[in-house]
């Protein structure tokens, strides 16, 4: 039987510019998803492909096709899988229903069941028999005022090296294959004092990394779809006391309540031994974040930390590339 994992999902829609005390913000909820038993059959026009990405706000719109439906796909690697939005999926049959509600920062939601999609592709890429989650993303569409098909989990994305290029607005994927995962380089890492490289790890389709500040090690949830970065308050105050404070946001999202939290900038957090001077980060419990038998995580870094600089991954040789 698939596992039943949390997704890691959040929009924060800041509406406007500047820093102001108790903006509304968006937070989509944490979705369960299915991990299915197999990751599905893939294959390549070509080894690397090039893909323009559109931008909603902070988050990543691929064009991307799911058997006749041709739209925007949002790249989430803080999702598990492939997720469908239900408005445009209804005439699929559910191969299962969900167990029970999912948990997010400002309250639950249900989804609606797994489904199988027979083709998809992502420019040049082509996906088999995939599994994917489908819930109703209508609260997203709404707050972007575009059509959003899906999300873009991590899944589709394990055999490749990724590359985001926020300025150029361009996403680089290879596909590994067996004979060259150790090896392989792309040439925009051929210039190895250009970037630095820092471990990362694959946990239930999410992907980790680690910091360190006031002498901790803090796990991290590595999101694109994230638009904040994000720091659990349930941290002890030694490592909370790094975070400079300037105000409070609202929380609202798809869930029945609201959450008030804090924003303001962590100083002095170190990522494979580089220190960080300024990261600006939201404060909030992420107590219903934790996944894989109460395998819990201490933050998570989004855009604001992603799109410093050029950034990549491969995902196969557990590697995250930062651009200097």
């Amino acid at each position: 039987m698939p596992i039943i994992r949390y997704a890691i999902l959040l929009f924060f829609v800041l509406g406007l510019a500047g820093i102001y005390p108790c903006k509304a913000l968006t937070d989509t909820t944490k979705y369960k998803v299915i991990i299915p038993d197999l990751d599905p059959i893939v294959a390549s026009d070509s080894s690397t492909c090039i893909i323009p990405f559109s931008r909603a706000g902070n988050l990543i719109l691929i064009r991307a096709k799911a058997d006749t439906a041709d739209g925007n796909f949002v790249l989430d690697t803080g999702a598990p899988g492939l997720v469908l939005n239900l408005t445009y999926f209804r005439k699929y049959n559910g191969m299962s229903e969900p167990d029970g509600e999912n948990g997010g920062i400002t309250g639950n939601a249900k989804p609606d069941s797994h489904v199988m999609i027979d083709s998809f592709s992502i420019g040049g890429i082509h996906y088999y028999h995939t599994e994917a989650d489908r819930i109703d993303l209508g609260h997203i569409e709404n707050s972007k005022h575009i059509k959003i098909l899906g999300l873009l989990g991590m899944q589709l994305f394990k055999p490749f090296e990724m590359i985001i290029d926020y300025e150029k607005n361009l996403l680089y994927l290879h596909l590994i294959k067996r004979k060259e995962a150790a090896v392989y380089r792309s040439d925009m890492l051929r210039d190895t004092s250009a970037y630095r490289i820092v471990p990362i790890e694959l946990i239930d389709n999410k992907v980790i990394a680690y910091g360190e500040l006031a002498g901790k090690r803090l796990k991290f949830v590595i999101d694109c779809a994230a638009e904040s970065n994000v720091l659990d308050s349930r941290l002890t105050n030694k490592i909370l006391a790094h975070v400079v404070v300037s105000g409070r946001v609202l929380l609202s999202g798809s869930g029945p309540t609201k959450v008030e939290a804090l924003y303001g900038d962590l100083e002095g957090m170190r990522i494979n031994g580089d220190r960080i001077s300024k990261l600006p980060v939201l404060i909030t419990n992420l107590e219903k974040m934790c996944f894989s038998y109460n395998n819990c995580i201490d933050g998570m870094l989004g855009f604001d930390f992603l799109s410093l600089h050029k950034i990549g991954f491969n995902f196969v040789t557990h590697k995250m590339y930062i651009w200097k």
